[in-house]
């Protein structure tokens, strides 16, 4: 048998780097369904997590791949699954359930160009809106985005720390290219990766309600069968985890899966800051766009212009404080992404006027480019 984590550096492409995160993470259930460009994360894990005495599963569709991971998890398992648009897109039901019963579990959107079927092999960035509102009802959600082999591996293990941290679904939001792009990735000793379970109840049996908040918000969590009255239900709830068809518990619980969030924002928005300090304009991106930014803001430093980035590796909730902060000082802000302007959307409403804010992006299919984002910063600076 191989072992759990695979140390060392290795030249593997981004989809190969998540599933090896998954399992350095402590995955050891993964259920999903084939679909470009996400299918080589299911390849990977249908060859390594039998290896390690986890269970790989295909499933019939995207619906059933997501509620295999559900029930997974209240078994007491780590559990994953990967897709790509039209998959993300059937999974948004049970993603509801998720978020509504409180169940930890990992979600990896390997982003094409879309709507529909769209450029099943080009890469995108246009499901980041759909991330954080495509399931009914008002929820909240968090979402990652890694912009390189090595980032898809550390982030997938943050995605599981948070998801059993806080008992939500987490979302990986990467894309085609960085999916296929093939580079050095260092894994570290399972000694040196920090890991977390979700915490279990303590106490008396009896008096146990299943959805009752610790001091941070969220409820410890029993596996079926560990002794426990769990009732999981998509329907409102109280803290027993009952069916309670009143105005009073849909308030109760709705508040209680928007509050853990809220309140722990600071534990879990992430960002990267590169030159800000004297920035006139910020260049404001996350996955395959934020290393285009990267690269343009090192050319229009070498030009003198005063520029810098901030890169997004939370994408919700949204680093809308951080935004605001920079827009006291900065004179324009350029948002950079594969779509027409998704996460641009955020950023207009988290400067509140007191920045001008513009948009290089396109509709998908290719990377953009330095150039086209230094033409920008030339027409405004």
């Amino acid at each position: 048998m191989r072992p759990a984590v695979l140390t060392g550096e290795h030249y593997i492409t981004g989809d190969e780097a998540c599933a090896e995160g998954a399992m350095a993470a402590g995955c050891m259930f993964f259920g999903g369904y084939p679909i470009t460009p996400a299918t080589e994360v299911a390849e990977h894990m249908s060859v390594r997590l039998p290896e390690v005495g986890g269970t790989f599963i295909q499933m019939e569709d995207e619906i059933a791949a997501m509620a295999s991971i559900i029930g997974a998890s209240w078994a007491g398992q780590k559990s994953m699954t990967s897709t790509s648009g039209p998959g993300f897109s059937l999974m948004m039901e049970n993603i509801g359930l998720a978020v509504c019963t409180e169940t930890p579990c990992v979600v990896v959107n390997v982003q094409r160009a879309g709507p529909s079927t769209g450029l099943p092999t080009m890469g995108a960035q246009g499901d980041m809106m759909q991330a954080r509102w495509g399931s009914h009802g008002h929820y909240e959600i968090i979402a990652l985005s890694p912009s390189s082999g090595q980032e898809i591996f550390n982030q997938t293990i943050t995605a599981f720390n948070l998801s059993e941290k806080y008992r939500v679904p987490v979302l990986l939001m990467t894309d085609e290219v960085i999916g296929h792009m093939s580079e050095k990735v260092v894994i570290p000793n399972a000694s040196e990766i920090r890991t977390i379970s979700r915490p279990k109840p303590k106490g008396r049996k009896d008096r146990f309600k299943l959805y009752q908040p610790a001091e941070n918000g969220v409820a410890p969590m029993p596996s079926a069968g560990d002794g426990y009255k769990i009732h999981v239900t998509g329907l409102t709830h109280d803290e027993r985890g009952y069916p309670v068809m009143t105005v009073e518990a849909q308030a109760e619980m709705t508040d209680r899966i928007v509050r853990k969030i809220r309140d722990n924002r600071h534990d879990i928005i992430m960002t990267d800051s590169y030159n800000l300090e004297d920035a006139e304009i910020i260049l404001v991106s996350y996955g395959i766009s934020a290393r285009t930014s990267l690269a343009a803001m090192h050319m229009a430093r070498s030009s003198g212009m005063k520029v810098g980035f901030l890169k997004l590796n939370t994408i919700w909730p949204f680093a809308e404080e951080k935004i605001a902060e920079l827009a006291q000082r900065a004179r324009a802000f350029i948002t950079v992404e594969i779509n027409y302007g998704q996460i641009h959307l955020e950023v207009m409403r988290s400067a509140t006027g007191r920045a001008d804010c513009h948009l290089v992006g396109h509709a998908g299919g290719t990377v953009i480019t330095p150039e086209q984002v230094m033409a920008k910063i030339k027409e405004i600076y």
